[in-house]
């Protein structure tokens, strides 16, 4: 799972899986590798804030399977009824496309699997354009296997990646619109030109496709 940023701490505690809790709106269930301060990175939230929010007196401790409030305007407890149905909130945003031509250069679609996003097929150097107005987040080289990375929040619960770029040309916290340029298109940590676009909701990456134009 894509981390905001490589951060410092001490990672998850590997426990046993809680798959039958329900992570509600607001809530993240903590996954292996992950520490408090990506957390708060991912949701442009502070280490304090999380630790608060979750009773957490020591925030190098927190375990695989831990469900941690991530949101301000979070719902109530977690549920842990077998088989009850997760309800995702409809997301609104429309995004635009990340690059030029980008419609018919993609090269892999999103299949949840092995490839949370779209990999779309450029030329170097050619512009990255951010799908929609927002704060980056984040931009580095810190995660494994995305090279350059840009990740930019969108509303309080969408966040747009970024990977393989070239030259980044933002800033952390610097606030974006539609269309500008945020990055060259390149291959840092891929085997060939491409952008990798992912489109995450409440921390998990969904297909991109059905909030791109046609």
């Amino acid at each position: 799972m894509l981390a905001a940023c490589a951060g410092s701490g001490t990672s998850a505690k590997k426990t046993a899986p809680t798959a039958t809790r329900i992570v509600p709106d607001g809530h993240y269930r903590v996954q292996p590798g992950d520490t408090l301060y990506r957390i708060a990175k991912r949701y442009g939230q502070s280490v304090n804030t999380l630790a608060a929010w979750n009773n957490l007196s020591d925030v190098s401790k927190i375990e695989v399977g831990q469900i941690l409030r991530v949101r301000r305007n979070a719902s109530g407890a977690t549920s842990s009824v077998a088989g009850a149905r997760t309800v995702t909130p409809v997301n609104r945003l429309s995004l635009q496309w990340p690059t030029d031509n980008a419609r018919s250069n993609i090269i892999r679609y999103y299949n949840a699997q092995t490839n949370k996003g779209l990999d779309i097929g450029g030329l170097p150097g050619q512009s990255v354009k951010a799908a929609a107005a927002g704060k980056v987040l984040y931009v580095g080289e810190g995660v494994r296997g995305y090279g350059k990375l840009i990740l930019i929040s969108h509303n309080s619960n969408t966040i747009t990646a970024y990977a393989h770029n070239d030259t980044l040309l933002v800033r952390e916290n610097q606030s974006v619109r539609a269309g500008q340029v945020i990055a060259n298109m390149g291959s840092s940590d891929a085997e060939r030109v491409k952008l990798h676009f992912e489109v995450r909701i409440n921390g998990k990456a969904v297909d991109p496709m059905p909030y791109l134009p046609n």
